[in-house]
């Protein structure tokens, strides 16, 4: 089996992997309530993580997710393996793990290209694809846009116009898995030692993309309900595919809930660059774009060259990235209350 199939490229030959004797380097290909599934130079393996890295991880990013690269060793014997390490990840997707708590979920791990999959019926929801960019921009990896189901759409150009304006220097592509339209542009972006990741809602047509760019069946595909055109989960786990003509692909299922987990400023500034350049106009370098006089936000507003649904937008997320701020803090606090606790009844029972 050769890694490069899988992924391997020039950054992680670049990394030091310090093997000890009897280790050996596999790719997470799929994860299923801490059970794993690998591939190595050897073949496929059922893996779980050793007493050591789960007795050492304090958070969820800590374990394994897919398209990790891992450090293992192998049982041939019992067709399992052994997760000793993680290693380096150089781009991860993560999002708010549903819930109420506070946790990450590692949706894809080292990846070179994001594509967004939006569907070009029902599913088409500009607000949401903002969400789904300033996320992808904080990955560490590129994002490009793929607007689904090309051939059911009356007002395409209108649709793609509407993207534009949202989504400044982002490759967009209109494609049709059922046309075969648009397959020599995605595949630009993949090829050996590339790894990518289709993320969408539910009926996006992620897994009817995988199979178009594999060329058979690998991931079963359901039809959307006719009265909304919303789709039935088909992918129930994420999933790392290689793809025959180079490169792998991680399907996802779709996202009914994408919470942001965290973002920086930067990524906030690529995915509204519009608003943050108005911002930079303002009068008073402290705005806050409500009654001040000389706001360049609010004069956009008012002349209309600025929408007040993308605003509220951007100052929705805003809000959530400033919440989950805070409570992170939080957590931070605890835990690092938490962890001088365990250092002092060690030194306590080693008096």
């Amino acid at each position: 089996m050769n890694l490069k199939m899988y992924g391997w490229n020039q950054h992680l030959d670049e990394t030091p992997l310090d093997l000890e004797q009897g280790q050996t380097i596999g790719r997470v290909t799929s994860e299923y309530k801490g059970q794993y599934k690998l591939v190595t130079e050897q073949g496929d393996y059922l893996a779980e993580v050793t007493g050591k890295l789960r007795h050492q991880a304090d958070e969820r990013e800590d374990f394994p997710a897919v398209g990790d690269w891992v450090v293992v060793r192998e049982r041939p014997s019992e067709c399992r393996a052994t997760i000793d390490r993680i290693l380096p990840r150089f781009s991860k997707f993560s999002r708010k793990a549903a819930g109420v708590t506070t946790v990450e979920q590692i949706v894809a791990a080292n990846i070179d290209t994001v594509f967004l999959v939006m569907a070009l019926n029902h599913d088409f929801n500009i607000r949401r694809l903002e969400r789904y960019l300033t996320m992808a921009w904080e990955s560490g990896a590129n994002p490009v846009i793929l607007l689904s189901k090309a051939d059911l759409c009356p007002d395409l150009e209108t649709k793609i116009a509407a993207v534009e304006e949202i989504a400044f220097g982002v490759p967009l592509i209109a494609v049709s898995a059922l046309r075969d339209a648009g397959k020599q542009q995605v595949t630009d972006y993949l090829g050996q030692g590339k790894t990518a990741v289709f993320l969408g809602s539910s009926g996006a047509g992620k897994s009817t993309l995988t199979n178009w760019l594999c060329g058979k069946d690998i991931q079963v595909v359901h039809s959307v309900r006719e009265d909304d055109d919303r789709g039935r989960h088909t992918t129930t786990t994420r999933e790392l595919i290689v793809l025959p003509g180079g490169g792998v692909i991680i399907d996802t299922p779709g996202m009914r809930e994408l919470q942001l987990w965290t973002a920086s400023d930067d990524s906030l500034e690529q995915s509204f660059s519009d608003i943050e350049t108005l911002a930079s106009e303002c009068r008073f370098s402290d705005c806050t774009h409500q009654k001040e006089p000389g706001c360049a936000v609010q004069r956009a507003l008012q002349d209309g060259s600025l929408s007040e649904d993308r605003y509220q937008s951007y100052l929705k997320l805003q809000r959530e990235l400033a919440f989950i701020r805070r409570k992170s803090d939080v957590q931070e606090r605890l835990k690092e209350k938490a962890r001088w606790k365990k250092i002092h009844m060690s030194m306590r029972r080693h008096r």
